[in-house]
């Protein structure tokens, strides 16, 4: 075996806060081979992007290491000056950030940004780097690299920001490449390009990856190896298909156990309990408090990482007892249990909604920019008592129905009818709770606001907030933290709380948990469906997770530029027959068994602008079932598949039917 091109051993780390050390990182130890994807897994808080950021000596100012070595190509990065990294960064390790927004400068083009590393650490010539950046732009797949090379980071999609900032860190050709959630955020059929290409440069640059992400689906598609972190301890390592086919410690079997599958019937069982302080870590093995396994050894002291089988490596003194307990095979369900009445709650009918366009003016003369078409004559209702989901890419114009839903927009034409008596009887959470609660205020006040609105007093208001909290499961304490005292999923927990405060009889959930971690996800979604018994709550939830929505909706629409392009039961929009696009979402859903490797429909191209959409089918473009003319010049006609399923498409049903089962693995 060829060394390892990082070597991670007994690493430490701890941030000085005003609470006392706060050890994120102890005992760490892992290797990357040559060529190897190392995938690093665990819980939101457990430590892996700090690991990412003490690989390259970017810590914070407050953090210090405080023991092990950082072996990179044989040097210990700990002992190396700073202008000795900074040759070293960018150039001979390179990190792909979870927001390529962060990573890019708004104010400067995208080949320009990429050149600008070549000449730095290659010293080259500036028309020989404009020349290597739109081969590296080749090298990542965009297309007309040329053209890209030119544009500004606002004029590219999620997924090519994302590709543009992989060729940015490829262009020192680095020896090791950390890649920190890539992927999360991003739609199913994004993120499998995304995969695609960590899979392809694996093999064409040969580079080392550490695959830094809270999705074990993600990691059972691209990684050789995979390393589980739990509050700051590596708790298993192991060859990928091992591990997943039969995890030995008990949080890899419960982050496994929370993974929500495609087929509906497993997932979803979250991990109960959270994450230590790390500044009051428990005695002995850190995960005693939340495992199914403890027994009186395991607080004793702390378990050593030690070999369980060939290539194996688990921190754990039950693991025996561990690989003789069968896991469980389904979940409980979370799907929706009434049935749904038959009057709408809200109603869409023949809803559009435009933005930006030429005045009435310019549009006589002729001149100015159309407007973007965010949804375009959509039709379809949500009744009392139902959970109705959207789904489709990136701009396909969910989060806008979602925000007419509430009135938050107007609609350019069409109508949208809401049964309820008052506007206050809809809500909506939104999908990034930093941005949607005030930081400057505590957590009690942002819950209370509502209530004041509803006329409660002041003495009925403490109690409520109290009710909500624990509604949500938080204790009363919180009332007094600001947001960013809080967890990504304590945050969102508060959201939901104060969506509930009105008592809401619709809410819309926009990505309510696309950026947290399996549990945390797993936990918040069953939160959910136990509030909407309670509340006898209608929910419209927008989602690129085909997964999570199997799990969760009675009914599904899927969208595709501005367009409802099917809708129907969960249990038939997820088998045949289906729309070609829906297929292709299908196909992308990152599987979460490295035995059964993915085979996602490749769709070429990008999505159109939703400024010129294409005539006839607006899938025709991207289309790999497209059977001619009229698929370019009519509108497709609604189809019905059954009673309660609608498919838009010109190809008859029973063929849709025979490529769907002919397509299924």
């Amino acid at each position: 075996m060829p060394p390892p091109v990082l070597d991670v051993r007994a690493l430490s780390v701890q941030f000085e806060t005003k609470e006392g050390p706060l050890r994120v990182l102890r005992d760490v130890s892992l290797q990357v081979a040559p060529g190897e994807t190392f995938g690093l897994a665990g819980e939101s808080g457990s430590g892996k992007t700090t690991l990412g950021y003490t690989i390259l000596q970017a810590l914070a100012p407050t953090a210090r290491v405080t023991g092990g070595a950082i072996l990179f190509e044989g040097r210990d990065l700990l002992g190396v000056s700073e202008d000795e990294l900074r040759r070293i960064r960018g150039r001979r390790i390179a990190m792909v950030y979870q927001d390529p927004r962060s990573a890019l400068n708004p104010t400067t083009r995208i080949g320009a940004q990429i050149a600008e590393v070549l000449e730095i650490h290659e010293r080259a010539p500036a028309r020989a780097a404009g020349r290597r950046a739109q081969e590296l732009l080749e090298l990542v797949n965009i297309a007309d690299p040329a053209s890209v090379a030119r544009r500004y980071p606002h004029e590219l999609s999620g997924g090519m920001q994302q590709r543009a900032v992989i060729a940015m860190a490829l262009a020192g050709g680095p020896s090791l490449l950390i890649l920190d959630e890539p992927t999360t955020g991003l739609d199913v059929t994004t993120q499998a390009r995304i995969l695609e290409l960590v899979a392809d440069l694996k093999r064409r640059v040969g580079a080392a990856i550490l695959y830094i992400s809270h999705d074990l689906a993600v990691i059972a598609q691209v990684a050789d190896r995979v390393g589980v972190l739990y509050a700051g301890e590596l708790v298993e390592v192991g060859p990928t298909a091992d591990l997943f086919a039969q995890p030995v410690h008990p949080y890899t079997r419960g982050l496994l156990d929370a993974l929500p599958h495609l087929d509906g019937l497993r997932g979803l069982v979250p991990i109960e309990g959270r994450i230590p302080r790390l500044t009051d870590l428990p005695p002995g093995c850190v995960f005693a408090p939340r495992c199914d396994f403890v027994a009186p050894a395991c607080t004793a002291a702390t378990p050593a990482l030690e070999t369980v089988a060939p290539e194996r490596r688990a921190r754990c003194v039950r693991w025996p007892t561990v690989l003789a307990t069968p896991r469980r095979s389904t979940a409980a369900a979370i799907a929706p249990e009434t049935v749904a009445s038959d009057a709408p709650l809200l109603a869409f009918e023949h809803v559009s909604k435009y933005f930006g366009g030429a005045g009435a003016v310019a549009r006589w003369l002729g001149i100015g920019a159309p407007p973007v078409r965010a949804v375009d004559d959509v039709s379809f209702d949500v009744r009392a008592d139902e959970v109705v989901a959207l789904v489709g890419e990136s701009g396909c114009g969910k989060t806008t129905l979602g925000r007419l839903a509430v009135r938050l927009l107007r609609p350019t034409a069409g109508r949208v009818r809401f049964a309820a008596p008052k506007p206050t009887d809809a809500q909506i959470v939104f999908q990034h709770p930093d941005s949607s609660l005030n930081p400057m205020k505590r957590i009690g006040p942002s819950l209370a606001r509502p209530l004041v609105l509803r006329g409660l007093r002041r003495r009925e208001r403490g109690r409520r907030v109290r009710e909500l909290l624990e509604a949500v499961r938080l204790d009363p304490d919180y009332g007094a933290r600001r947001p960013a005292a809080l967890s990504g999923g304590e945050k969102q927990r508060v959201a939901i709380a104060r969506a509930l405060a009105m008592a809401p009889q619709f809410v819309v959930l926009d990505e309510p948990v696309s950026a947290l971690d399996v549990s945390t996800q797993a936990s918040i979604i069953r939160l959910l469906a136990e509030l909407r018994r309670t509340l006898g709550a209608s929910y419209l939830m927008i989602s690129h997770d085909l997964s999570l929505v199997r799990h969760v909706a009675a009914r599904v629409g899927v969208m595709y530029l501005g367009r409802l392009v099917e809708i129907g039961a969960v249990d038939e929009v997820f088998r045949a027959p289906s729309h070609p696009y829906t297929r292709a979402l299908r196909s992308a859903v990152p599987r979460p068994d490295p035995a059964v490797p993915g085979r996602p429909i490749r769709l070429e191209g990008s999505v159109p602008s939703a400024q010129h959409p294409p005539a006839g089918c607006r899938f025709h473009t991207r289309c790999p079932q497209k059977i001619g003319r009229v698929c370019e010049e009519a509108e497709p006609p609604w189809a019905r598949a059954s009673p309660t399923h609608w498919i838009a498409c010109h190809i008859p049903i029973a063929e849709l039917s025979r490529s769907s089962e002919e397509a299924r693995p």
